[in-house]
């Protein structure tokens, strides 16, 4: 098993609240963590997975008294989306008997999920989510940086023995969440329609999304397209990197732009069929910028946010890092080992005044490329975000 940073942090909230909800999208080894957490929990615990039918018919026939049963012990609840009546009972049960590490309750990532466990729950559950393992996690795993852009974070497609078992991997990822979970989360359309979209959207990987360009292209209408969009980004799969203009007196592209959240889910759905393939493609400067800030962006404090700066004159900065409404860093992402910085990026920084900018490069260097811009590699960017406490 790869050491996930998450543990920690987890651990700590497990320590205080009564509920402690673990989100991510599937097989991102939500119930793998779990498991090994288990082997430090100060009680026994026990699992039920809501998917098994089995589990689901125990709990949902009268879950307060079956749940009573375990007081004394640590309740693991998968796939928690999977019977949403049970939020309240839930809430019962902690005022009832509160202690820590309760219960703990993993979803993939359902709306729902969410907006009723917050407000049914609140004051009783803190959450953590999952993401799929990062750049820092693989090298403290001695695992090759350019086989986890390629393949991703996902576990078993990143440990793929070779790059045809990734292929099946990944078909059978998507094909899951196009057939069975997109539908549970909302997605009431035919497979193959949303199956067309996702390979649609690798064509806007780094671009501004025009929802009515998708509308036509897709012959749906511009809500359902939203609502779509909306939809997979609860679900953890894609990205929407909104743009940064408070307190700016130009005039501003306020479009956001689109990302595949997981490297691999891209490249897959893009048919890059291995990492020789991806340098020669079209969108490998998009696939790189994509996963630099996927690698910054699933570590991000909960107080810091991601945006991108752009303005109608041509400044631009690909990632802007803003806490409150101060804009504190600016990251520029190029895929060669070249550094100019052009016209754009400068102003930007003008513009945004920031006091920490960086070039994230592929081979990095860490060195000072001007007083105020700094070039790293991404492990090295997430080694100065952190020292700026602004990541986990």
């Amino acid at each position: 098993m790869i050491a996930r940073t998450q543990e920690a942090y987890i651990s700590t909230l497990l320590s205080y609240f009564p509920v402690v909800g673990i989100v991510g999208p599937r097989q991102v080894g939500k119930t793998t963590l779990v498991k090994h957490l288990e082997e430090s929990f100060p009680k026994p615990s026990i699992y039920f997975d809501l998917e098994s039918p089995n589990s689901f018919r125990q709990i949902s026939t009268d879950p307060e008294w079956f749940l009573s049963q375990y007081q004394n012990q640590t309740i693991i609840i998968d796939e928690v989306q999977m019977l949403l009546p049970l939020f309240p009972v839930l809430r019962s049960l902690i005022d009832t008997h509160r202690v820590a590490a309760r219960f703990i309750l993993l979803g993939s990532a359902s709306p729902d999920f969410l907006a009723q466990s917050s407000e049914t729950l609140a004051g009783r559950i803190a959450y953590a989510e999952l993401s799929p393992i990062h750049a820092q996690e693989v090298n403290s795993s001695h695992i090759d940086l350019k086989k986890h852009w390629f393949r991703g974070g996902y576990p078993d497609a990143l440990l793929s023995p070779n790059d045809m078992i990734w292929q099946i991997w990944q078909q059978n990822f998507i094909k899951t969440y196009v057939e069975r979970d997109l539908e549970r989360l909302g997605m009431s359309s035919n497979p193959i329609v949303l199956f067309t979209l996702l390979k649609m959207l690798t064509s806007i990987q780094g671009s501004l999304l025009n929802y009515a360009n998708l509308a036509n292209s897709m012959q749906l209408d511009q809500r359902t397209i939203a609502r779509y969009l909306d939809i997979l980004e609860q679900a953890f799969i894609v990205r929407r990197l909104q743009p940064w203009f408070v307190n700016i007196s130009k005039r501003l592209v306020k479009s956001p732009k689109f990302y595949f959240r997981d490297s691999g889910n891209f490249h897959f759905l893009a048919d890059i069929s291995d990492f020789q393939s991806l340098t020669h493609h079209l969108s490998v400067g998009n696939s790189w910028e994509g996963y630099v800030i996927e690698q910054i962006g699933c570590r991000l404090n909960a107080s810091v946010k991601p945006y991108f700066y752009r303005t109608v004159s041509g400044a631009e900065i690909d990632l802007v890092l803003v806490k409150g409404i101060e804009p504190l860093v600016s990251i520029e992402i190029k895929l060669s080992t070249a550094t100019a910085l052009t016209r754009g990026s400068t102003e930007a920084v003008n513009d945004l005044k920031t006091k920490h900018n960086f070039i994230v490069t592929t081979e990095g260097g860490n060195y000072l490329y001007r007083p105020e811009w700094r070039v790293c590699s991404v492990l090295e960017i997430i080694d100065h975000l952190t020292t700026l406490n602004l990541i986990t």
